[in-house]
């Protein structure tokens, strides 16, 4: 049976006083890592990562964008995951020096996870809390409950080889019934889910998955979202960039280099602006 991959699907529990996600991913993880010669720990690290932030996108009310940074003084300097609304993902990880570790703690060490979130319309915010779990998806989990105040469980999975990873959200929907209820729902569909595996979430459709997880519970799916990778660095970008650098220092680099180059850290896509299509920048109007 060939598995329907590279989704996110949302889903209900009608009677109950949650909601859930679960994403699978195989060509948009893997086309994420390609381009980078990533250790096999970093790999995986970096899938979580994608797999989180799509979890993390699919909350969103909004036109808008995600991104989760993280910051530590372990092997791993830098990790970060953008994406937006449409599922559209990009990652990268920066190493302070070459690694063998596995997880969270041996490759970040201490340090902290900024969560910038970017509405097309409004002012953009930010959330940072210490990663100071075990893993990953709790420290997620801890910034629901800081950052929104709203009871959030989070599973992340990655294959043996690096070829799939895979997320699940159950989140509380707080309403006018007691919070001792919403909590006791709360926690059931998490003791439900704790029971995935994954060879289940990496072998089974989204269907047949939610069905062997919560058969006694009314569950309403809705439209599956497909998951890209898609870098949105642009040559417009590029030059919005290059408009804050001073006319002087361009000239200076185009007469040593020939051209100002700068080349997008995610999908490594090189940009070339010779001295004509910067005079806009170098021969500004003196007032």
């Amino acid at each position: 049976m060939t598995v329907k991959t590279d989704v996110l699907n949302r889903y209900l529990f009608d009677g109950k006083h949650a909601r859930g996600e679960l994403v699978q991913l195989t060509k948009a993880y893997q086309e994420i890592i390609a381009l980078h010669e990533y250790p096999p720990g970093v790999q995986a690290l970096l899938g979580e990562l994608v797999a989180a932030t799509c979890l993390l996108t699919a909350t969103l009310k909004f036109e808008g964008e995600i991104t989760v940074q993280l910051q530590g003084d372990g092997p791993i300097s830098y990790m970060s995951v953008n994406g937006d609304d449409k599922q559209n993902m990009r990652g990268i990880a920066r190493l302070a020096e070459p690694t063998a570790g596995i997880g969270l703690k041996e490759l970040i060490g201490k340090g902290t996870m900024v969560i910038t979130i970017r509405p097309e319309k409004g002012e953009p915010y930010q959330g940072v809390v210490a990663l100071d779990k075990d893993n990953l998806a709790d420290c997620l989990a801890h910034y629901f409950e800081v950052s929104e105040q709203i009871p959030t469980k989070i599973w992340l999975f990655n294959n043996a080889d690096n070829t799939q990873v895979a997320g699940s959200l159950i989140q509380l929907l707080p309403d006018s019934d007691s919070k001792e209820t919403q909590l006791s729902d709360f926690e059931h569909l998490c003791q439900l889910t704790n029971t995935i595996k994954a060879d289940e979430i990496f072998s089974l459709d989204a269907e047949d998955l939610l069905y062997r997880l919560y058969h006694q519970e009314e569950v309403r799916l809705f439209e599956p979202q497909s998951v890209n990778y898609q870098c949105s660095c642009s040559e417009e970008k590029c030059l919005t960039a290059i408009s804050q650098v001073s006319p002087s220092e361009l000239i200076s680099i185009i007469e040593e280099q020939g051209c100002v180059s700068m080349t997008c850290e995610y999908c490594l896509t090189t940009y070339k602006f010779d001295e004509p299509k910067l005079a806009h920048f170098i021969h500004e109007p003196k007032h």
